[in-house]
């Protein structure tokens, strides 16, 4: 009896259901019969008359399918449904989807793009087992306090003596000429210690790792090659291992190869790995001596970095009481791997992170704006869902779905704009990203994208939600969704100001970026770099036999590239390069008492170079002269000083004549000559660093004991009386009548050097700019609906105006007047915003200040230009408004 009484009762809801709504609908087709009469007066057809009266009202099937929602469906299935009314809706209005899809797209898109830098860079871990307790190790001193090179003796003390490592491993980097295959080739690699592998966890593709006893002096020469050398020189052969490689005139064995995914630094090109305890230099086994080296170490389990420094501290307390010479006031710098790869990129990064948000907030605000102009068309429907027992929830809960709906899809467009955007970007900037091979787009970026597509769905959905929740349903259903409301206008208003005020800070933050680069191209660096080309050449082994053979070779390589046609002036260059390679060395001033150690000496940046080494480089002169044809190996030594120098040293100006004492080299030179200061630590950073002092040294004069450090790559710099690498051919052609097995390599340009000197900056700027570009584009679009919607909303006041005598001048100037008020408010609420912000922008802007006025006054105008051009087309479509028409349209 239950059963049947149930099913009785169900048969009579249905028929109930099926009453109520045939009641229903016979009410709804009432309303829209008195739409109908409305306009048949106003002459329109009976089919035209019935369209704009459901369009008024709403569909029947809509009004019915509002009166359902109150059975109290389960949520997924109103969710389901709510989706679907959603999609409908999307693609009856075709062009207002695509116009919030679009803005969506870039808002999230840019977002997505930087973010996924950011996790690439800063977030993700190092690609090594455990990477978080890998740590780098520097020497430190009163010069050098973070990122001193190692001498070899005193690593191998760190490594025995240390309690806080399981692995510690030394490298450097170097290039090495490969012989016996065709021609020679030039191939860069990094020298290791035995446990380096080891300490990053690498494990080789076949073979296996460098071994202790092949790390030291005597041991048998083997070599590890890179996966992509395999490849390219050995056709992936398996049978690679135990073969023979002639590297520097030397035969090291095969024993492994390496991954190709192993990339220690960022634009490494690291092909061979070679025992770096088997060379016996003596200058790179004197304890004074660093030679670039750089030490890797592993944390053992439990230990901490604070505990690992204390340890090293000690460590280096020992030494300076065995080695008073070397090791007095030095002391060693522990940080974690990671942190030494990404230094000083960190907060750029962030501030660019912060930009892009401002950009898609704009694009919220933009899609807020149209949403909220279209509910105006839909103020009516609201209106009978409510009346027809739809929950003022309910109505929310479906406009939220439609902007998350539009936010999800925004941001899936916006994701395949990042990937695809982003790759350009860090390949036309290689030099202005650590880490750049691993940015891409992973499962945090995945879930950071569909958090801020949600996220901003809900941003622009609450104000149309808020405006449904308060919806007044008999003052709806009395207008006829005719009128308007002021409550939407001042949110509208409200919104472009908005815009307005935080594309005027982008824009000033980029604008900013633009005066500091353009500023930082117009310091003078302390040289000529236009038409310098600076390149690296290899000596055979048959020319390192002595030291006069040395010198000979040396001398044909630079008159080789002295004869070649177009060529103005050239030396050979070792030591430093400004901006591309430093090397210091102590000295101490004539007459003085010796030092007690190498941390209380003075030090300098050194040069090595050769008579036309001025010409090449464009260094002024300023006193005495520059080294000679005459200051030979068997002249009294000299030495050239630059002004810095000079003046700190010297400052009753008689650095002429007398003498330095140069340590490590052992020799006192007479100073002869005073140039200028050469920013060689950058543009913008060269006063920063402790050491500027400079010294210029006859490469011909270096000792005999470490002329063979010159072999393996001496430096040549020239200046051409056209596009410098257009002569590389013929200089190549030279030097190889000299000897078939020289070879050329690292050539770039002094300008080349001098822009990678600006990567990052360049980077913030490109980026700053794109992200204003994108503001100054939406908050435009923003500005020019908002007139446009409010243009359509006073046709009826417009066409009265003009009915009463207004001219078209006067239109023109209520619609523009009216778009520049409010974009005069969002300047004015900007200005200050980007006076707070752009504050910390103080690192990364040179030679203006971040509330430089210059700057602020430029984007304002920009800004307002910009909107009045947006504001100009809805007021020229308001000038041609017929006042008959108008008012006969209300």
């Amino acid at each position: 009896m239950k059963t049947v009484r149930a099913a009785v009762s169900r048969i009579s809801g249905m028929f109930a259901r099926d009453r109520r709504d045939s009641e229903l609908q016979a009410e709804l087709e009432s309303h829209v019969q008195m739409h109908v009469d409305d306009y048949l007066r106003s002459g329109m057809s009976p089919q035209e008359a019935r369209r704009q009266a459901l369009l008024k009202l709403g569909s029947v099937e809509k009004v019915t399918e509002a009166y359902r929602e109150q059975r109290g469906l389960p949520f997924l299935e109103t969710l389901a449904q709510d989706l679907r009314f959603a999609f409908r809706s999307m693609r009856k209005n075709a062009g207002f989807t695509c116009i919030a899809l679009l803005t969506l797209a870039l808002g999230i898109g840019a977002n997505t793009a930087l973010f996924s830098v950011v996790n690439g860079v800063l977030l993700n871990p190092l690609p090594y087992p455990d990477s978080e307790h890998l740590a780098i190790l520097f020497s430190q001193s009163k010069n050098f306090e973070q990122g001193q090179s190692v001498s070899y003796p005193n690593y191998l003390d760190w490594e025995r003596q240390n309690k806080s490592f399981t692995w510690m491993a030394a490298f450097r980097d170097d290039d090495w000429n490969q012989t016996g295959q065709s021609e020679a080739e030039r191939l860069h690699g990094y020298m290791v210690s035995s446990g380096f592998f080891s300490t990053l966890g690498v494990v080789p593709v076949i073979g296996r790792t460098i071994l202790p006893d092949e790390d030291r002096i005597g041991g048998a020469p083997v070599v590890m090659i890179g996966q992509g050398l395999w490849q390219r020189k050995f056709g992936s052969s398996p049978n690679i291992l135990r073969k023979t490689m002639i590297l520097n005139g030397v035969g090291y064995t095969i024993v492994g190869v390496v991954p190709a995914s192993f990339h220690l630094y960022s634009g490494d090109n690291t092909e061979i790995y070679v025992p770096i305890g088997q060379w016996n230099d003596p200058t790179f086994l004197n304890r004074r001596v660093g030679m670039g080296m750089r030490v890797l170490a592993r944390l053992k389990p439990g230990v901490g970095l604070e505990q690992a420094r204390s340890d090293m501290d000690g460590i280096a307390r020992n030494l300076a009481a065995a080695y008073p010479e070397s090791n007095s006031g030095s002391g060693v710098s522990v940080m974690r791997l990671k942190d030494d790869m990404v230094r000083g990129i960190g907060s750029t990064l962030f501030v660019l992170l912060g930009a892009v948000g401002f950009v898609l907030l704009i694009a919220c605000t933009n899609v807020a704006n149209l949403l909220l102009a279209r509910s105006t068309g839909r103020t009516r429907e609201f209106a009978v869902r409510s009346a027809l027992g739809a929950s003022q929830s309910r109505l929310v809960r479906q406009l939220l779905t439609e902007s998350a709906l539009l936010g999800l899809i925004g941001g899936g467009i916006g994701l395949i704009i990042a990937a695809e955007g982003t790759k350009p970007l860090i390949a036309a900037l290689p030099h202005a990203l650590p880490r750049s091979r691993e940015i891409g787009v992973d499962s945090r970026v995945l879930l950071f994208t569909f958090s801020v597509s949600i996220a901003a769905g809900i941003l622009f959905g609450l104000v149309p939600a808020f405006k449904a929740w308060r919806t007044n349903l008999q003052e709806s259903l009395k207008e006829g969704g005719r009128g308007s409301s002021g409550t939407r206008h001042r949110a509208q208003n409200a919104f472009v100001i908005l815009e307005m005020a935080v594309a005027l800070v982008l824009l000033v933050g980029s604008g900013l970026m633009i005066r500091s680069l353009v500023r930082l191209l117009g310091v003078n660096p302390g040289f000529d770099a236009h038409n310098v080309l600076t390149f690296n050449v290899t000596m055979p082994p048959a020319f390192m036999s002595d030291a006069q053979h040395i010198r000979t070779a040396l001398r044909q390589v630079r008159d080789a590239v002295r004869n070649t046609a177009g060529v103005q002036a050239a030396s050979l260059i070792a030591g430093s390069l400004p901006m591309n390679g430093d090397s210091e060395l102590p000295f101490w001033l004539q007459g003085q008492p010796k030092p007690a150690n190498d941390s209380e000496m003075n030090w300098a940046l050194f040069y090595l170079a050769e008579p036309g080494y001025r010409q090449a480089m464009g260094t002024p002169l300023l006193r005495g002269r520059f080294i000679t044809d005459a200051d030979t190996e068997k002249s009294t030594p000299v030495v050239v000083i630059d002004e810095f120098l000079a003046n700190k040293f010297f400052p009753n100006g008689d650095a002429i004549g007398k003498r330095l004492n140069l340590g490590i080299l052992e020799l006192q030179p007479e100073i002869v000559g005073i140039v200028g200061h050469v920013k060689h630590w950058g543009l913008d950073t060269d006063s920063q660093n402790k050491i500027q002092a400079q010294v210029y040294f006859p490469l011909v004069q270096v000792p005999d004991k470490f002329l063979p450090l010159l072999t393996s790559g001496v430096g040549v710099v020239l200046r051409s009386r056209n596009e410098p690498m257009s002569l590389l051919p013929s200089i190549r052609h030279s030097i190889s009548q000299i000897n078939s097995e020289h070879v050329i390599y690292g050539s770039q340009t002094l300008e080349e050097i001098v822009s990678d000197s600006l990567a990052d900056r360049r980077f913030a700027m490109v980026l700053l700019g794109v992200f204003a570009g994108l503001a100054l584009l939406l908050s435009s679009i923003g500005i020019y609906g908002v007139i446009s919607y409010l243009v359509g909303q006073r046709i009826q006041e417009i066409g009265t105006r003009m009915a009463l005598g207004a001219q078209r001048r006067d239109v023109m100037q209520l619609i523009l007047g009216r778009g520049v008020l409010l974009a005069a408010i969002g300047v004015c609420v900007g200005a200050l915003l980007a006076v707070a912000l752009t504050r910390q922008m103080r690192s990364m802007i040179y030679g203006v200040s971040a509330a430089d006025p210059v700057t602020f006054l430029g984007v304002s105008l920009l800004l307002m230009l910009v909107a009045v051009a947006a504001c100009y087309v809805p007021a020229r479509r308001a000038m041609r408004v017929d006042p008959m028409m108008a008012l006969r349209y209300e």
